[in-house]
């Protein structure tokens, strides 16, 4: 389908997603529709933490290092686009009645 990006996500297992964290794909779908995945490309290189690469695998099921940095570069690009509704509303009532808001 034209104007999405290519499935490079594994699918999830089956635990429930944290309602603040975004998906993988709706990043990459926002990063496509801004045109940012499209054009000339750039060579990125880096040497990263075992640990860390390997949490973010796992975390997002991406195999590939260019890929999984696609999608991390995808996240800082699009951040202030994603919206948070469902974390904005999961916030309701959680400041306790007895804290002093005043400054």
């Amino acid at each position: 389908m034209p104007g999405t990006p290519k499935n490079k996500i594994a699918p999830r297992s089956s635990s429930p997603p944290s309602p603040n964290r975004r998906k993988p794909e709706d990043v990459l779908v926002i990063a496509e529709e801004k045109d940012l995945l499209r054009g000339a490309t750039k060579i990125v290189r880096g040497r990263m933490p075992a640990a860390l690469v390997n949490k973010a695998k796992a975390r997002t099921g991406i195999q590939s290092d260019t890929d999984l940095l696609e999608l991390a570069l995808a996240s800082l690009a699009v951040s202030d686009d994603y919206p948070y509704p469902e974390w904005l509303l999961s916030r309701k009532r959680t400041v306790r009645p007895d804290m002093d808001l005043e400054f």
